[in-house]
């Protein structure tokens, strides 16, 4: 049950995404749900979740993208193993932590797909906007990374018998 709950946070996600948030432009970019879903995962649930679902949302983003097919999956894989490895070390006493862990991510997250690109032959994603264009994600990311962190946290719960073996 678990894999179809976060299967259709990704299709509503995607959906989101390309209905809404694309169209939205904010200082030459626009905010990027993708990107905050392996966030939102390794927050929710660590290391190795956090990678998975990176790799799932960023392959998902990768078919609607004119960019090398696997760019974002390994993007996305890198930060949510990254992110849930940092949470996995922090206590979480403070409602702000999320939302700060969002911004710095989100924009790791867009300076490394940037770099990675680059890597790939896309050198024209490092330019001078890029910093902006990262400023304005990790913003926008940042203050949807509460209400996300618990639809993902909700799509990651266990549930059913094999849920009380796991505990």
């Amino acid at each position: 049950m678990t894999r179809a709950k976060v299967g259709a946070v990704v299709l509503v996600a995607i959906i989101v995404q390309r209905v809404f948030l694309d169209g939205v432009h904010l200082g030459g970019s626009h905010l990027d749900l993708m990107l905050l879903l392996p966030i939102a995962a390794g927050v929710a649930a660590g290391s190795e979740t956090g990678a998975v679902v990176g790799f799932v949302a960023g392959a998902v983003a990768d078919l609607f993208l004119p960019t090398p097919f696997g760019l974002s999956a390994l993007t996305f894989s890198l930060l949510g193993f990254a992110v849930g490895s940092v949470q996995e070390g922090l206590l979480r006493a403070a409602w702000w932590i999320t939302p700060v862990t969002a911004f710095v991510s989100s924009a790791v997250g867009v300076v490394l797909f940037a770099l990675i690109g680059a890597v790939v032959g896309q050198a024209h994603f490092v330019r001078p906007a890029l910093l902006g264009i990262a400023f304005v994600v990790a913003l926008g990311n940042a203050a949807l990374a509460l209400p996300v962190v618990r639809v993902v946290t909700w799509a990651l719960a266990r549930s059913g018998p094999a849920a009380a073996y796991a505990r």
